[in-house]
């Protein structure tokens, strides 16, 4: 269905609502929840605030994405769940990496644990028609997705480590995509209700995370938005109409590691590190990026802007990839290829910097 102005503006409408409705829910949060979510010892305070802060905005996210799909039946059309096997897989997924946040955030779970639960979300997407599409060989495909799932949930949960940095990186992402959407003409359906509700979930959020916060979404909210994030990456960035072409698969892979480059940058910056120093990728630590930047001297108000305006330019260049390029060439690929490699040396050299 074509996009109009009276659609457009019942959109508006319901972002607009559901931000309200984020920015009172978490105040709720923020006042009631004094003891809740809160990490007070020091063997859990693995965040770069000092002080012990409420870890609730994460359940926030995942009330308004069972709302977004309600609403779908109740203000568009009558949806049928049980016959959306994709959407059931997301609900799904979603909701168990929700529950394994909710139970580390509450009991500091161990790390075989999480990366289990990420195993079992994974498959889950998989054996419901989430999956990358892009080679003759689905069982390649199935590898690759299994991977990117994985990835994209420790990623995001690794990049929850300085106010409103996961916050602003995930609006750009689900913008890219709603823009994907626009672009195609095809957002009368439940999937751009969603969309359109966590991002607004996390516009309402942001006013109490923005440094410096009062509130964290903790892995409650990095583990949702991991697994929603890795989701949205195949539908909307990986999977595309001829991707079995190989000139249109490299088309599509720089969209989607353009769309996810912070956190792809990010935490492939810490393995390499902590690989080379002789410890452990999966302890967290103060060595990530944003950590480096603010040992040279940038605040962390700047950072946040800074990590805003790479996102922006990223969307520039998706927006030049899709609607502006329609004869994709090898010599794009060394184009933006170079980009990526400029991008990821300015993110990564300052860790080495700081490498001990």
């Amino acid at each position: 269905m074509d996009f109009n102005i009276n659609l457009l503006l019942i959109y508006l409408s319901y972002f607009f609502s559901i931000a309200i409705l984020s920015f009172l829910l978490n105040g709720l949060f923020l006042k009631f929840a004094s003891n809740l979510g809160m990490r007070n010892t020091p063997e859990n305070m693995i965040r770069w605030s000092p002080e012990a802060k409420p870890s609730l905005g994460g359940i926030s996210f995942y009330l308004i994405f069972l709302i977004s799909i309600a609403s779908f039946s109740i203000f568009f059309e009558q949806n049928n769940l049980a016959q959306n096997n994709r959407l059931l897989g997301l609900l799904a997924s979603s909701t168990l990496a929700f529950l394994m946040g909710l139970s580390d955030d509450a009991y500091n779970t161990k790390p075989i644990l999480k990366f289990t639960i990420q195993i079992c979300c994974a498959l889950i997407l998989i054996a419901t028609g989430t999956y990358i599409k892009i080679f003759s060989n689905v069982y390649f495909d199935y590898a690759l997705s299994f991977f990117w799932i994985v990835a994209i949930m420790n990623s995001i949960n690794m990049l929850d480590n300085m106010d409103g940095i996961t916050t602003i990186v995930s609006i750009t992402i689900i913008l890219s995509a709603l823009f994907i959407l626009f672009i195609n003409k095809d957002g009368y359906k439940i999937e751009t209700i969603i969309l359109i509700g966590v991002m607004a979930a996390l516009f309402g959020f942001l006013f109490y995370n923005w440094h410096p916060a009062k509130i964290f979404m903790g892995d409650t909210g990095s583990q949702f938005l991991g697994l929603f994030l890795a989701a949205i990456g195949i539908n909307y960035f990986w999977n595309t109409p001829d991707a079995h072409h190989e000139l249109i698969q490299s088309k599509q892979f720089f969209v989607t590691i353009l769309t996810f480059a912070i956190p792809i940058i990010d935490t492939t910056s810490v393995v390499i590190n902590r690989l080379i120093s002789g410890h452990s990728p999966f302890i967290g630590g103060k060595d990530h990026t944003t950590h480096a930047f603010y040992f040279l001297g940038v605040t962390e108000k700047r950072i946040a802007l800074m990590y805003a305006g790479i996102c922006f330019i990223s969307m520039l260049f998706n927006y030049l990839i899709i609607t502006s390029i329609k004869e994709w060439s090898y010599l794009h690929i060394i184009l933006f290829s170079i980009y990526f490699l400029l991008l990821f040396r300015f993110m990564y050299s300052p860790t080495r910097r700081n490498l001990k």
